[in-house]
């Protein structure tokens, strides 16, 4: 338990040295990205930018708002500051005076824009954008305190930075990093700091060294087996926040444990550690001021005098109302999480925010029957009776089942579960309304005697843990069985059927079909289910080869007992005698269910096909009358999310009747004659039986809203997210961190927490010491903003030249794909390169201006533009064009093909060139369309940096290594060489730190099948999986890495490592300033040199066989003479 103790070590010296005190309260609070000059303090918190004396003190707000302020930095002088604010949707540079006042806003492009400092006159602020950018490298940019248009540092990829006193050089961070706060992390995308002279982009790197990896405590052996490492074994930590004060840089750096705070003296070239955090929390960031650095240890704010090397403790008070605090009325339609419908239709059940709520299809008052202000109730289910709502709720601390009235005015009934760290689902009534099966995501499956109180059975255990994993439990109308699916060890499902009289499970379906969806028919006597024989490769959901195969599923009925006639018995019009005439029978009640009785030998044989043409279902229910609701969804190829159809089928028409279609949830009432539907983000409640009127039975959801405690729910959350970790991270041990000690001292901050923004941080900052991968933080509710800008761009580059807006680039993307919109290549729009930009929409555009600015709520909507050669207008004319909202596609698609013409260019047309932006749709798009288009080339540049993952590449591993097996010769045309679809000669493949999740799976593949040479810079470090979370109370969710991969020789691999490559090329930002790509043409060069050494063989037809066929001679008559 060496982490946990250390953790608690951190924590006990974190209260001993005022970590968890506040001049105020008790609670510590999360001061964030503090900023010095010589007499003030400026920081982050709850939101806003605040000043504080450098002494410390009572603080107050620089800036007062609604909206969000972040990363405060003053002016060299002290007199202004510069922040990052996000208003209206957008994320751009502003400046304030320090003294308080309204601020002035930077920038206007629709790409974040983030301040990072100034220029050492004070005149410009030096922020980052990816605007530019092809991928994910962001670059450096300065703006005019005054206004204008921004200007790149020529660096090829910048992340912060700080100038050298005199301007000339900058201290900077080349690199971003996807999670900073993974504690102690060792992987590709570790943060150095390089000095560049500006005038020629040369850099000097600062060194780095580094204690070995915590997380394993022992240096890696330098073995490529062993996730790659080759070269250093003991693998660099990360610097960041570099500061350029006279002539030493001063930075953080977690290269001997916490992030602590060091010294590079310029002159000497030597590293100093300043600031020794061991045993510490990290220092989060650090600002310089003219004469010391000021630094935040996890909201406690210290400045280091340089002068005398002292640091002490800034003692803050931060006063005041905190607006994101106050408890609040909020609409909840937004918030849906999950419908239901109530057994006859009348009401719709929705969980919203941690409420229960019902709303009416016509008449009467939205109820919540809940009413639970910081308590998590989830995944209702409203019983046939029509009495009782069943629901999970976290009330106590775990996950119970509880029970309550339809109205919510009596105190609910409470069942208390298995497991305190499990999340339950599956929720399902049984007909009589006496009990419920659910399931859990340790892959049981549970029944319970709701009415007795009695305790959770468990029924059965599923085999895997992947997103195929679905029970689809179903009761039998007398309630005495439950059918089921679970997988098999092929990865099919199989149906089961348990019996709660005998406790026993029994197997239906044969495992030869991938069988799913239940349904038992509402007279006793059927098993609905669907199957599908073409499952093939889509099991394996983790590996490529399952993209790309549609699947198609049947619906089949079994007759459970042996005694029964088909459900399909040969038709015939015939006349019936009145007096056999059937009549009416009344719609059985819970007492009056059939009882069902099941007849398991020879089930198979008694199992038929439904005449339903096969599609892809994706769920059924089976309701009175011999009804049974499809539901299908085809796969959209990565368009967008599945839209589902609906159809109604009864056994009596034998016809798949049409009901609905596009719509994203449908849930059927009891009785079978109503649905809640929901398309295009509105709700809806019709007839169930026939396709229903546009518009007809909208629910009016406007009304829907929860009491909000923000407090309360964000101590709910809290725990929520802790529980959720327990529940589905990978590793038992939680790689040594005592979770239970972890959860109660961080639970401290708590009170202090000011934003939704500030538990996000904190939530960061807690998890970071698992010390893993993919452990992401996203979203939660945020104060609404104004209206968004909806920027448009043009898809080009602009410099300015003569006092205008001239532009310089023009880029084209394919106008017959709606992603990859280039404005100014439409057919009929006459503007080129070189021409300038002198007006849009009427309004004069000159130098001083910022030319984003003018095109705001322009994205989508026709502008005219007025162009020309000269700067003087002369020869101008108007163009009507639609910017685009983004130009991102373009860019990177500019950057594609120009790599595939420059390898062309340097092998003399001998190589392919294949881009992978990922190992998912994209990816797969990719390799089908450049791999297989250069089928012939003698060898190939494979090109996975900035590689974002998604699948285990196993799809492009086979085939890249195909070999020749066979020559197929023809009487016409060339001969080809099997099989046909192969590049057979040398394959390089180029990765990069930007090489991620499955693009660090890639590599390792590439290696261990042995492919190839790989180029570039070791990659990302993050192989674990993630997904299939619950959701936290107001939309927030949080991951914990569920699948871990590794090797076959039990040995962990590539996380928290990477994949080094085979040849080590950096990015030289002066080479890249020339137009280079260091990576790519070193790819080349090894391609091109093996291909010299081991040429394609050229493969010899062989002779055409002469067998010296000898023909028998043509008789002459019959032998018998006449």
């Amino acid at each position: 338990m060496r982490l946990s103790l250390r953790f608690a070590a951190v924590l006990a010296l974190a209260a001993s040295l005022g970590f968890f005190a506040n001049a105020q309260a008790p609670e510590p609070l999360l001061l964030q990205t503090p900023t010095l000059s010589r007499t003030q303090i400026a920081f982050a918190y709850g939101g806003d930018i605040w000043i504080v004396a450098r002494s410390g003190g009572v603080a107050h707000r620089l800036v007062t708002g609604f909206d969000k302020e972040s990363g405060p930095i003053f002016s060299p002088d002290g007199s202004e500051v510069a922040f990052t604010g996000e208003y209206d949707g957008n994320v751009d540079v502003y400046v304030a005076p320090a003294e308080g006042g309204t601020p002035r806003r930077l920038t206007y492009h629709p790409a974040p824009d983030v301040a990072v400092g100034w220029t050492p006159d004070g005149k410009a602020v030096l922020f980052r954008s990816n605007r530019a950018s092809f991928s994910d490298p962001n670059q450096l940019w300065t703006v005019p305190v005054t206004g204008g248009f921004p200007t790149e540092l020529p660096l090829s990829m910048a992340q912060t930075g700080s100038f050298s006193p005199d301007g000339s050089h900058i201290a900077y961070i080349p690199n971003s990093r996807w999670e900073d706060f993974w504690q102690r992390y060792r992987g590709g995308q570790t943060t150095p700091i390089w000095i560049a002279r500006l005038s020629d982009s040369s850099v000097i790197k600062i060194p780095r060294t580094s204690a070995p990896n915590t997380a394993s405590e022992v240096c890696q052996a330098a073995d490529p087996g062993n996730g790659g490492v080759a070269g250093n074994p003991c693998l660099e930590g990360s610097d960041r926040d570099p500061m350029w004060i006279g002539n030493d840089i001063y930075f953080v750096s977690d290269r001997n444990g916490p992030f602590g705070l060091y010294a590079y003296h310029t002159a000497t070239g030597k590293v100093q550690q300043l600031v020794n955090t061991d045993g510490q929390f990290d220092i989060t960031s650090a600002g310089a001021g003219p004469d010391a650095i000021v630094y935040s240890q996890f909201g406690q704010i210290h400045i280091y005098d340089i002068a005398r090397h002292r640091q002490q403790v800034v003692n803050i008070t931060v006063p005041g109302d905190m607006p994101q605090v106050r408890p609040r009325w909020e609409k909840a339609a937004k918030q849906i999480q999950t419908a239901a419908i109530s057994p006859s239709g009348e009401r719709a059940l929705f969980a919203a925010h941690g409420e229960i709520l019902t709303v009416p299809a016509e008449h009467g008052s939205i109820r919540n029957v809940t009413n639970s202000p910081g308590v998590m109730d989830r995944d209702p289910a409203w019983s046939p009776d029509g009495e009782w709502i069943a629901y999970f709720s976290d009330r106590a601390g775990a996950y119970d089942l509880r029970i309550v009235d339809q109205k919510g005015l009596k105190p609910a009934r409470t069942i208390h579960l298995s497991d305190p760290n499990a999340y339950y689902g599956d929720l399902k009534w049984s007909p009589n309304s006496q009990s419920l099966v659910y399931s859990d995501q340790a892959l049981h499956l549970w029944v319970v005697n709701a009415a007795a109180g009695s305790t959770p059975v468990k029924v059965d255990t599923d085999l895997y843990e992947n997103p195929t994993h679905q029970f689809d439990p179903a009761w039998s109308p007398d309630s005495r069985w439950i059918a089921y699916t679970r997988e098999l060890p092929s990865h099919l499902h199989a149906v089961f059927i348990y019996s709660l009289a005998e406790r026993s499970i029994h197997q239906v379906t044969d495992g030869m079909s991938d069988c799913l969806y239940p349904q038992f028919d509402r007279s006793g006597k059927y098993l609905y289910f669907t199957a599908s024989t073409n499952t093939g490769l889509t099991p394996g959901w983790l590996d490529m080869t399952s993209l790309d195969h549609p699947v198609t599923r049947s619906v089949y009925v079994a007759v459970l007992r042996k005694d029964l006639p088909s459900p399909l018995p040969p038709q015939s019009s015939d006349e019936t005698p009145q007096q056999q005439q059937a009549k009416p029978k009344p719609e059985p009640g819970p007492d009056t269910a059939p009882e069902v009785r099941i007849d398991f030998q020879g089930i198979l044989q008694r199992t038929l096909a439904l005449p339903i043409p096969a599609a892809d279902f994706v769920d059924l229910a089976a309701r009175p009358d011999g009804a049974l609701f499809l539901m299908s969804a085809p796969e959209m190829g990565g368009e967008g999310p599945r839209r589902i159809s609906l159809q109604r089928f009864t056994l009596k028409d034998r016809k798949a009747k049409p009901i609905a279609s596009g719509i994203s949830r449908v849930a059927i009432s009891y009785n079978g004659k109503k649905m809640l539907l929901d398309r295009n983000k509105s709700w809806y409640i019709t007839d169930a039986t026939k396709a229903p009127a546009p518009d007809a039975g909208k629910v009016d959801v406007s009304e829907l809203q929860v009491h909000v405690v923000p407090r309360e729910e964000w101590a709910e959350m809290y725990h929520d997210v802790w529980r959720i970790e327990r529940a589905y991270y990978f590793d038992p041990g939680f790689h040594g961190l005592d979770m239970k000690a972890a959860e109660a001292e961080f639970a401290n901050y708590l009170p202090g927490i000011a934003s939704r923004d500030d538990l996000n941080l904190l939530f960061r900052e807690m998890l970071s010491y698992l010390s893993v991968g993919h452990m992401f933080v996203r979203g939660g509710a945020e104060p609404e903003t104004g209206n968004p800008e909806h920027t448009g761009l043009l898809g080009a580059d602009y410099r300015i030249a003569n006092g205008h807006y001239q532009i310089a680039k023009i880029y084209s993307g394919e106008n017959w794909n709606p992603r990859l919109h280039a404005p100014l290549t439409e057919p009929g729009v006459n503007v080129r390169a070189g021409d300038y930009l002198l007006a849009m929409n009427g309004r004069p555009l000159t130098a001083s201006d910022n030319i984003y600015q003018y095109f705001q709520q322009t994205a989508g909507k026709q502008a005219t533009l007025d162009v020309g050669p000269n700067p003087d207008g002369s020869g101008a004319h108007e163009v009507v064009v639609t910017p685009t909202a983004n130009e991102h596609g373009l860019r990177n698609m500019d950057w594609i093909e120009g790599n595939r013409r420059e390898v062309d260019k340097l092998s003399h047309g001998k190589l392919a060139y294949v881009y992978l932006p990922d190992t998912a749709g994209g990816g797969f798009t990719n390799f089908n369309r450049y791999y297989f288009s250069q089928v012939g080339k003698q060898g190939a540049i494979i090109d996975e940096r900035f590689n974002h993952g998604g699948d285990l590449s196993d799809y492009i591993i086979d085939y890249l290594r195909r070999v020749p097996m066979s020559l197929d010769i023809t009487k016409h045309g060339h001969r080809t060489i099997d099989p046909q679809e192969a590049i057979f000669g040398p394959k390089v493949l180029v990765i990069n730190q930007f090489s991620g999740s499955g693009g660090d799976a890639l590599p390792w593949y590439f290696r261990e099948a042995k492919v190839g040479t790989m180029v570039g810079v070791r990659t990302w470090g993050g192989l674990v999986g993630i997904g299939g979370y619950p959701v936290l109370m107001d939309g927030g969710t949080v991951t914990a890495p569920r699948w871990a991969i590794t090797g076959l020789r039990g040995h962990w691999v590539v996380e928290d490592h990477g994949v080094a490559p085979d040849v080590t090329v950096w990015q030289d930002p002066a080479k890249m300033r020339e137009g280079q790509d260091p990576q790519l043409d070193a790819a080349v060069t090894i391609a091109m040199k093996q291909l010299a050494a081991h040429p394609r063989p050229a493969y010899a037809n062989p002779a055409y066989q002469n067998y010296h066929p000898v023909l028998p001679p043509i008789p002459h008559g019959n032998g018998g003479g006449r």
